[in-house]
């Protein structure tokens, strides 16, 4: 049970994080940007939250190229839905990145 816990903490965590990046999405450069991302990415990552990683990448590929502004708020709902994600297979790594691929390919 302590172990449930401790994931119902970080995702908590990560979902005031995602919270706070689509307060600041609208006005903020990806520049200042992309460290929230990869912070919420490591964080996944370390505790095994796989589709919230993979669309971490995405995220942080879209930003790349330029996504900037309301456009970012798609981006932070399917990152929200990963990390609220109970699934943690390869599975639901593929949903979440097909997800992201027709985002990307819009």
């Amino acid at each position: 049970m302590a172990e449930q816990v401790d994931m119902d903490s970080v995702r908590a965590d990560l979902a005031a994080r995602i919270s706070a990046l689509d307060v600041r999405a609208p006005h903020a450069r990806a520049c200042e940007l992309a460290p929230e991302v990869d912070a919420i990415r490591v964080i996944a990552h370390r505790n095994g939250m796989n589709p919230a990683v993979t669309v971490a990448h995405f995220l942080d590929f879209a930003l790349a190229r330029g996504e900037h502004g309301p456009l970012l708020h798609g981006w932070l709902s399917v990152l929200r839905d990963a990390v609220t994600n109970e699934r943690q297979d390869v599975a639901a790594c593929d949903a979440f990145a097909a997800a992201c691929a027709v985002r990307i390919a819009h």
